[in-house]
């Protein structure tokens, strides 16, 4: 299986290294880290991550992979971004989704018409695109694989494993990981989370949801105007 990541600036570091790590023990996998150049990329806390490959260099997908993330509002407004996301999505086995990076998805038209999960502040605005939201922590439709914020990304990681390589290879690196969350709070989700910490979580990030906003505005004008033929 070629994985290719896509990676573009203020992704959320953990959206991308915790998927990686499970995609990347499965025996035969290749993975890469596709950016617009080969330059390091800055995600959103300032870790710097080196891309393998350019959306020109990298081998076709079997399983693409789109992490979520700040940055990826702006890609929803770049059309090279979204010729890339358009082209590999037609030959990929699976694609996956993590976070926002629904959002890239569903701004290149291929989530029209299908259920689609995201970040629990963001997965509204998925109808802006005729796409259903999802509250599930994880959601397949077809070859879609979407989850819910940062987190969930590892679950949806295992189950494509379990899904491509077997249950079996999926079990074997959610232990080889470790993997056996046990927070120290309740909560995690606006549904388990006392409303008071909602409410703070919510206004911290009222600016950004505004900017956010009228991305996937313009971004859902842009997909109306364009045609497309969906895989």
């Amino acid at each position: 299986m070629q994985v290719n990541v896509i990676l573009v600036p203020d992704m959320v570091q953990l959206d991308i290294a915790g998927p990686y790590e499970v995609l990347a023990r499965v025996p035969g996998w290749t993975l890469d880290l596709v950016a617009a150049t080969t330059a390091p990329v800055r995600t959103d806390r300032g870790l710097a991550m080196v891309p393998t490959r350019t959306r020109e260099s990298a081998p076709p997908s079997d399983i693409l992979v789109v992490p979520g993330g700040t940055g990826i509002d702006r890609a929803m407004l770049d059309e090279s971004w979204l010729a890339y996301v358009r082209r590999e999505v037609q030959a990929a086995k699976y694609v996956f989704g993590i976070c926002t990076g629904s959002f890239l998805l569903a701004a290149a038209g291929v989530l029209a018409g299908r259920r689609a999960g995201a970040h629990w502040q963001a997965r509204d605005l998925l109808s802006r695109f005729g796409v259903t939201p999802s509250d599930a922590r994880l959601t397949v439709d077809g070859k879609f694989y979407t989850s819910g914020g940062v987190t969930s990304g590892i679950d949806m990681a295992l189950k494509v494993v379990a899904d491509a390589a077997g249950e079996t290879t999926a079990r074997a690196i959610q232990l080889g990981i470790e993997y056996d969350p046990a927070p120290p709070f309740p909560g995690g989700t606006p549904f388990t989370s006392p409303a008071a910490i909602v409410a703070a979580v919510n206004a911290m990030s009222a600016k950004r949801r505004a900017e956010r906003e009228a991305m996937v505005e313009e971004a859902a004008k842009r997909l109306k105007r364009t045609k497309i033929s969906l895989p």
